[in-house]
């Protein structure tokens, strides 16, 4: 985490504030650690303001997606050089979903959250489209497949941060 300063001066409303009591400070730090405790001992490592979580297990693209909802994430939505760089340290080697496919409409590809694509990191003469190949995997790039075949995954869990 890095800390940057702000260049834009704030006002201060008075009526907005609020004063916590040092103990709701305390209980509210001790509930974040046991929860960021919580979730390093099920696997979740946090990157870049999110938790992810690498599978071990392999399961079709709608199974695997239903494992991260379960759980408050959703399948990995990559928006950076530095973040496909992460994912490919965490995949340790394996082919893994990620939360994007065609599958509404062929060749516009959206993420889970519903917002299309706007840079990818596709394998050379990727997408093609072959045989129902509505889903995605990375294993450093990325490549379409059928949903239906089974991989590891990668689920992200967005962290708001508030000041």
């Amino acid at each position: 985490f890095q800390w940057t300063p702000c260049r834009r001066s704030h006002s201060f409303n008075e009526n907005e504030a609020k004063i916590l009591k040092p103990e709701s400070v305390d209980r509210s730090r001790d509930q974040r650690r046991e929860k960021d405790l919580k979730a390093s001992k099920e696997g979740w490592i946090f990157f870049s303001s999110s938790l992810y979580y690498a599978s071990t297990g392999k399961k079709i693209w709608t199974e695997s997606r239903d494992y991260c909802r379960d759980r408050g994430a959703d399948l990995v939505i990559i928006n950076s050089r530095e973040e496909q760089d992460f994912i490919n340290m965490l995949r340790k080697e394996k082919m893994v979903w990620i939360g994007l496919s065609d599958g509404e409409t062929e060749r516009v590809w959206k993420w889970v959250d519903g917002s299309e694509l706007i840079t990818g990191f596709w394998r050379n003469g990727e997408p093609n489209g072959n045989r129902n190949e509505d889903c995605v995997i990375t294993e450093r790039n990325w490549s379409d497949y059928p949903c239906n075949r089974q991989f590891n995954w990668i689920c992200e869990k967005r962290i708001l941060m508030t000041v």
